[in-house]
């Protein structure tokens, strides 16, 4: 009966891994949609940088990407509409994804 505890333990590091990715990629994404932003703000250099990780900082304070969206929106204001700002957060995330696969198999 040993199989048992040896899938029990399988599942639960592939949970474990599989929530470590996710983290990673929503950290990616907001990163990369802090750059975004910052390029939409006229935010070059160690500007935009400082700014990409105020995005980061702003996914801490609850739970999923409401916080990071408000954030965004709040600071572009007039410059992007909600549908679009909520369309690159899923694209951004789908080439933050791509980004840490490639580098994983690197």
């Amino acid at each position: 009966m040993s199989n048992f505890p040896d899938r029990e333990k399988a599942f639960e590091n592939k949970y474990a891994h599989d929530a470590e990715m996710q983290f990673k990629a929503e950290a990616r994404r907001n990163k990369l949609l802090g750059l975004w932003a910052a390029e939409m703000l006229s935010k070059t250099g160690d500007d935009a940088d400082a700014y990409a990780r105020e995005v980061i900082k702003a996914d801490f304070q609850e739970a999923g990407d409401e916080d990071v969206y408000r954030k965004v929106a709040a600071d572009l204001g007039e410059m992007v509409e909600e549908d679009e700002l909520r369309a690159k957060m899923a694209e951004l995330m789908l080439v933050a994804k791509d980004q840490i696969l490639t580098e994983k198999g690197e």
